[in-house]
């Protein structure tokens, strides 16, 4: 529709005088406004970034499973799930964040430990909600993954028997029974709920996030291309 007016207009444009050159229309060439100095540094540090993450840091093509675990990568959000059957009968659903702290050595820790923590780099977290539903009970588990180890913090029961209206039948895991913590620990275990799943999900996260970078410094550039 647009061209249609500007040929119509074109051809309604007057004819010059014989002997006087030919204006042109001031509509005949559009010409795009020449982006500001900033845009262009922009572009240049966005471009780089882009180069540097793609030259040395590329991410790999996630794997789409984990032992017994399928995993669901959810391009453009903060978390990825697994799925797993245990044994034909029991549903397992793990939630886990992006990295969201840190360790940091303590306000009391010597210099030598702050030195050491400093050379080994940070010690990164993230976060896991277990869900391990069997028939019309579901018991779920909130749990802390270290590149080598998980911890358990929490223990809900979601639905079924002992499930609280307002608590929701949780507990604190450090309160617990030194038997109650192994029979929890054991209970993770047996479905591969373990330090073998944090360090696979550590990995899993840290390509991820490069992947998220990537793609938002790339939907970034296009904006400010335009």
């Amino acid at each position: 529709m647009a061209r249609a007016f500007l040929r119509r207009g074109l051809s309604l444009t007057p004819a010059a005088p014989p002997g006087l050159p030919a204006c042109s229309s001031p509509t005949a060439t559009a010409v795009a406004p020449p982006r500001s100095p900033f845009d262009d540094r922009l572009l240049r540090l966005l471009r780089s970034e882009i180069s540097y993450i793609s030259d040395r840091r590329l991410p790999y093509r996630p794997p789409t499973s984990f032992k017994s675990f399928a995993v669901e990568d959810r391009p453009g959000e903060q978390w990825v799930r697994l799925r797993a059957a245990h044994r034909g009968i029991e549903e397992i659903k793990i939630d886990a964040t992006l990295f969201d702290g840190a360790a940091e050595p303590g306000p009391d820790a010597s210099l030598f430990h702050r030195v050491e923590a400093l050379e080994q780099g940070q010690r990164l977290h993230l976060s896991l909600i277990v869900e391990v539903a069997h028939a019309d009970r579901v018991l779920g588990f909130i749990c802390s993954a270290w590149p080598d180890d998980l911890a358990v913090r929490h223990v809900l029961t979601l639905r079924g028997a002992g499930a609280a209206a307002g608590d929701r039948g949780g507990r604190d895991f450090a309160k617990l029974e030194p038997a109650e913590r192994e029979a929890v620990k054991k209970f993770l275990q047996e479905r591969e709920v373990d330090a073998e799943l944090t360090e696979f999900l550590h990995d899993y996260v840290a390509n991820k996030e490069k992947m998220e970078l990537l793609r938002w410094l790339k939907t970034v550039e296009s904006f400010v291309e335009k």
